[in-house]
């Protein structure tokens, strides 16, 4: 049976737009967590309560609601301090959650890989430390399901120094699996690197299977794919080697940053960023600032770029396109539908320029994705 929860969101009242937008990709992340928004409250206040981010009136309000409603968490459109959980926690029955712990919860649950499945036990024991370090008994009134689940849940009752001595183990395994991904990139570097990165479901997988004919899942949840898959695309001739990144967000965790960089480098050490975009989502601007912001933490902020504007099928009209056309003129920017193949040839022209200004104009050399040494930057060994 689906968990059910009811969402709280503070709003300043001149961001009442950006937050009504940050509600509705919480309850789709819910959504994805496989949990049911059962109500939401909206509380207006230019700042937050220092002790219970809603105010303690509010909170045994809240605590009211949950109770007659029967709901199974409460889940804060933030990220709450440790403060926060625990006095909020004194007033409310059920698991106070917020904005982090559901992301974790989706990263957990797509988790695929070994690589993945540490990234995300480090992110979340990372952020449940603090909480920890707090209060001792935060964590062990979370139960089950949201907020839980994952590769650490099973170690989430013990202490500080054995929580510790884990995230250190963690951390030594992916520096080896950081040395091995090094090894790997060295053998690429002769080729021409290509990245795909985006706000999660701009349609990344969808383009990366256009783009190399190959079949990864592809789905309309939020963070599919959370591993880094390159394949070889060919075009023009030219070996060009592309690469699918785990989506961003909003507010992307800290932890999650830090935890998931190995996979992240694979934008810092791309020779061309294309940056896939859902064109028919209303404000999405916003989503680029996000991507753009993101790109600049990892240390990725000056690379190249082409915006590769997604899912042109789903505009309301041709009016809209061509007035989006006419607005991005002299950009760098390509209009496409992975979904239905319009406009990607013009982008794969677009990768080929980029490829021959990498090889200093000079044309493709005949070779095979498997022979390492044939595509040398300007052709040299």
């Amino acid at each position: 049976m689906r968990e059910k929860a009811v969402v709280v969101s503070v709003v300043r009242p001149d961001a009442l737009s950006e937050a009504q937008r940050s509600l509705d990709e919480l309850i789709a992340l819910l959504e994805t967590a496989g949990v049911e928004t059962v109500d939401v409250i909206v509380q207006k206040r230019r700042k937050v309560d220092p002790a219970f981010y809603i105010g303690k009136g509010k909170a045994k309000e809240v605590a009211e609601l949950v109770e007659k409603l029967g709901v199974d968490a409460v889940v804060f459109n933030a990220r709450l301090s440790p403060k926060h959980v625990r006095n909020l926690s004194k007033v409310i029955p059920v698991k106070v959650l917020d904005r982090v712990d559901v992301i974790l919860d989706i990263f957990a649950q797509h988790a695929g890989s070994s690589e993945a499945k540490i990234q995300v036990e480090l992110a979340q024991l990372q952020h449940r430390l603090a909480r920890l370090r707090v209060d001792p008994g935060a964590l062990s009134r979370l139960g089950g399901g949201i907020g839980t689940r994952g590769p650490g849940e099973t170690k989430l009752e013990i202490d500080r120094r054995r929580i510790q001595a884990r995230i250190n183990r963690l951390k030594k395994k992916l520096q080896k699996i950081e040395k091995v991904r090094r090894q790997k990139t060295k053998q690429q570097r002769y080729f021409f690197r290509v990245a795909l990165v985006g706000y999660t479901s701009a349609g990344k997988s969808t383009l990366m299977n256009r783009l190399t004919k190959s079949n990864f899942k592809e789905s309309e949840q939020l963070f599919t794919t959370l591993d880094t898959f390159t394949r070889a695309a060919w075009i023009k001739g030219a070996t060009v080697l592309i690469s699918d990144t785990v989506g961003f967000i909003s507010d992307l965790p800290a932890e999650l940053i830090a935890a998931f960089r190995s996979t992240l480098m694979v934008a810092n050490e791309a020779d061309l960023l294309l940056v896939v975009v859902d064109v028919s989502k209303p404000g999405f601007e916003r989503d680029i600032e996000v991507v753009e912001r993101t790109l600049r933490r990892i240390g990725a902020g000056d690379k190249p770029k082409v915006y590769v504007f997604n899912k042109i099928d789903l505009l309301p009209s041709q009016y809209m396109l061509e007035r989006l056309k006419d607005r991005y003129a002299g950009e760098e920017v390509v209009f496409v539908s992975a979904k239905t193949g319009e406009g990607v040839e013009e982008l794969k022209e677009k990768i080929y320029g980029k490829y021959l200004e990498w090889r200093g104009g000079k044309p493709p050399v005949h070779h095979s994705y498997n022979r390492k040494r044939e595509d040398l930057k300007g052709g040299n060994p």
